[in-house]
C-alpha cells in the first residue's frame, strides 16, 4: 500500500470504554500526536475518529487487530474487524487492520518505565498503545514492504 507523502496515518486502539488514537506527522514517518477518546458509544467513537481524521488530513486509518498469541481470531479481534467495517461504511478513508499482539502489555511497560502509575497510567495507556500500533505500521511502510 502506498501512502501519499502529504497524508497522515491514524492508528486506533479501540476499547469498550476508552479508545486510544495516534496520528503521524505529514510525512508518515513518526508519531505526531496521541490522545484518548473517553466514550462508550461505538457510533460516537467512530464519528469522532472520522471527524478527527478528516480535520488532520489522514489518508489511512489503522485499526489494532488483537489476534491471540497463536494467531487465531478471538472475540476482541472480531470486534476490531467489525469496527473497521463500520468505519469503511461511514467514511472514505482507507482502513487497515494491523496485528497488535502485546501492544497493551508494551504500553504498560513504557508507562512503568517513565513512572506513570494509578489513574495517570490508566488514562494514558490507550494513547500509548495506539502510538505503538502506529509506530509498527509506519516501520512497515518505511521498510518498503507496504508499497
Amino acid at each position: 500500500m502506498k501512502i501519499d507523502s502529504l497524508m497522515r496515518v491514524m492508528a486506533i486502539d479501540y476499547g469498550d470504554s476508552r479508545t486510544g488514537v495516534a496520528v503521524s506527522d505529514l510525512s508518515a514517518t513518526i508519531v505526531g500526536d496521541a490522545w484518548v477518546i473517553h466514550e462508550k458509544n461505538q457510533t460516537k467513537v467512530l464519528l469522532t475518529v472520522a471527524s478527527e481524521a478528516a480535520a488532520r488530513n489522514v489518508g489511512t486509518i489503522v485499526i489494532g487487530h488483537p489476534r491471540n498469541m497463536n494467531g487465531t481470531i478471538g472475540p476482541r479481534a472480531r470486534k476490531s474487524e467489525q469496527i473497521a467495517e463500520l468505519l469503511r461504511e461511514l467514511s472514505s478513508f482507507d482502513v487497515v487492520l494491523w496485528d497488535e499482539r502485546m501492544t497493551t502489555v508494551s504500553a504498560f511497560r513504557v508507562l512503568d518505565d517513565v513512572g506513570r502509575h494509578g489513574k495517570e497510567r490508566k488514562n494514558a495507556v490507550d494513547a500509548v498503545a495506539a502510538s505503538l500500533i502506529l509506530e509498527s505500521y509506519l516501520q512497515f511502510l518505511i521498510s518498503g514492504k507496504g508499497k
